[in-house]
């Protein structure tokens, strides 16, 4: 494989921490897995937190809290309250998460890809519940930026970082290698008609040939890092036991926000307006939401 760049996306250093082969994976592939790259101390901090919050020992304070909705459908006497909630959201400035979000080696790789000058955009816990046979613990495939109010694509980044041993079974994510690049544009999401329901927020892209799938079987620890571009998803979690994992989108801070007003993402803006207007919010619009949501995590804030 030859080492010369044979995309546009990523920064022409990168402080030597990927190696060209490593480098070159990624913009074939639109994703990397780097071993080992957090520790198990840390990560049991992190499952300890979820806990807390699921159960109401710690003050939330601006965490999103959503639930799976079939589970939330059993009786609540009969399961724990966290295989209830599906996902934390929000959670970047908590203080005991927040050390992965400023953890410097994660930094390190991130900066490869935005530039010395990094904001952490949307910081969340994802914590996938056995399903309850309605096959709703699935992720339908999707891409990231169809979320983002900012751009330009190739200065974002995901970090999702595995905090057990993510497997097949338990719904480990999947992705489309190469689907950054084929089809290499932003396609339109809806929510995808699913007999047993889909969890808030989960839209996905319909119509696309998913016969490329690759399964990221992980350990704890280790980290997929990700363009926003890649399509990818995840399987319903079939044992017996939650499948948790800790991630973040981290851009640019040179990356300017954008009007998606007419484009495929106005539906996803309008259902988040309509949230936070039923939070109080009344005139907070997409971009509003992003900014409201972020942290300069590294270097210097700019339009971010």
């Amino acid at each position: 494989m030859s080492n010369q760049k044979r995309y546009k996306y990523t920064i022409s250093s990168n402080n030597g921490i990927l190696s060209s082969e490593q480098r070159d994976f990624f913009e074939i592939n639109g994703y990397i897995v780097i071993k080992h790259l957090i520790n198990e101390t840390l990560l049991d901090l992190f499952k300890q937190r979820f806990i807390d919050i699921c159960e109401d020992k710690v003050n939330r304070g601006g965490i999103t809290v959503m639930k799976d909705i079939s589970s939330v459908k059993i009786n609540r006497e009969a399961i724990s309250k966290e295989r209830i909630v599906n996902k934390i959201q929000d959670i970047v400035w908590d203080d005991v998460f927040e050390q992965y979000f400023l953890h410097p080696e994660l930094l390190d790789y991130v900066q490869c890809f935005t530039g010395n000058n990094i904001m952490a955009m949307h910081s969340m816990l994802i914590n996938k519940p056995p399903d309850t046979g309605s096959m709703t613990s699935r992720h339908p495939m999707h891409q990231d930026l169809h979320y983002f109010a900012f751009r330009p694509a190739d200065r974002i980044v995901a970090t999702w970082t595995a905090m057990q041993t993510v497997t097949k079974t338990n719904g480990c994510l999947f992705v489309l290698p190469g689907s950054h690049i084929h089809p290499g544009k932003l396609l339109p999401h809806e929510y995808p008609e699913w007999k047993g329901g889909v969890n808030k927020g989960f839209h996905g892209i319909t119509g696309y040939d998913s016969h490329q799938k690759k399964y990221l079987v992980m350990n704890p620890g280790d980290t997929v890092l990700f363009h926003p571009l890649l399509i990818h998803g995840s399987g319903p979690n079939t044992s017996q036991e939650t499948r948790k994992a800790i991630s973040c989108h981290f851009a640019s801070c040179e990356c300017q926000y954008i009007d998606v007003t007419g484009t495929t993402q106005q539906n996803i803006a309008i259902e988040v307006k309509e949230i936070a207007r039923r939070r109080g919010f009344n005139d907070m619009d997409f971009k509003d939401f992003w900014k409201f949501r972020s942290r300069l995590v590294r270097g210097l804030k700019m339009h971010l």
